[in-house]
């Protein structure tokens, strides 16, 4: 039995976490919560299946069951010809209650990833931002790879970042290799490959939940660090209600952002799963057989590819994620 299904959300403590994601969880654990996974298949997290007959269990579980017809219907055709193992995204929101590191992501192709790794490209929401809060995306202008190295020999990393000020709405796509950052003062939502290898570069100094110092990965950052222009950031504006309008479209993910305002008819592609982030507003989702569920923010949908109709009502934001 294939249905929409709704994951219940992983958090992590961070040391550069907070509390602002309580309004999206109000169970909230304590401490600094710097990212809640919301939908995840990653060995660090798998999130749990929150509803209908296969509730209380995990993605890859739920696969282990499925017999190969039944999984191209899960996840769609076209994803499994891709031959990767295991979920391939992974979704989260975070809190940037103080600046994350300078860091940096791998592409599939590095040769330093851990076993059963892939890279990391992926792309940033902002969903909210304190005034004058900014982030690092790529280097600053006239930086070369070469300059970056001099400039983390020299003690003087911060000056060959790119920063730039954020408001809500705004849009970044991270291909891996891209030098980055979130600055304090933001809540966003995060799209990525399934991977949790992060090189840092950078990172102020700072002691760990554990109160050491966190460590740095200099050498593996500055081996898969790209110097290339850093793509332009989009908005998420105001569209047409009840129409998808594409933000990112990479070789991993589209992601297209919709405004429903009533009901609004949907259809699966048969070859690619469908991936709902809710973001703010209230509303429903109904698909064949007569099942329907409430939608709210924070939650993490996975429709299946052969579902086919399917319908949303309702007046709530969302991002949809497909695989190209």
């Amino acid at each position: 039995m294939l249905y929409p299904l709704r994951f219940t959300p992983l958090f992590k403590e961070r040391v550069w976490g907070g509390r602002r994601l309580a309004r999206f969880y109000p169970d909230l654990p304590p401490g600094p919560i710097g990212e809640a996974w919301v939908l995840s298949d990653h060995p660090q997290g798998r999130t749990p299946i929150a509803n209908g007959p296969w509730a209380g269990e995990t993605l890859s579980g739920l696969r282990e069951h499925l017999p190969p017809e039944r999984d191209a219907a899960l996840m769609g055709a076209r994803v499994l010809a891709r031959g990767e193992e295991g979920f391939p995204l992974l979704f989260k929101l975070l809190d940037a209650q103080d600046d994350l590191s300078i860091q940096v992501h791998p592409a599939d192709d590095f040769p330093g990833l851990p076993p059963g790794e892939r890279g990391k490209t992926e792309m940033w929401v902002v969903l909210e931002a304190e005034p004058g809060a900014r982030i690092v995306h790529g280097l600053a202008e006239g930086v070369t790879r070469d300059g970056l190295a001099a400039a983390v020999r020299e003690g003087r990393t911060v000056e060959a970042m790119r920063f730039l000020t954020v408001r809500p709405g705004d849009v970044y796509y991270l291909p891996a290799g891209l030098v980055h950052a979130l600055g304090a003062g933001l809540v966003v939502a995060e799209i990525q490959q399934s991977s949790d290898t992060t090189y840092r570069l950078y990172d102020y100094g700072r002691l760990g939940l554990d109160g050491k110092p966190r460590e740095l990965h200099i050498d593996q950052a500055l081996a898969c660090c790209s110097d290339a222009p850093p793509p332009a950031p989009a908005q998420l504006g105001l569209p047409e209600p009840n129409r998808w309008e594409t933000l990112v479209s990479s070789p991993y993910f589209v992601t297209a952002h919709g405004r429903c305002r009533g009901d609004w008819p949907q259809e699966t592609d048969p070859g690619t799963f469908e991936a709902l982030m809710i973001l703010s507003g209230a509303g429903a989702i109904a698909w064949p057989g007569g099942g329907e569920e409430p939608l709210a923010p924070g939650q993490a949908w996975l429709v299946p590819a052969a579902l086919g109709p399917y319908r949303l009502s309702g007046e709530f934001d969302a991002l949809r994620v497909r695989v190209p």
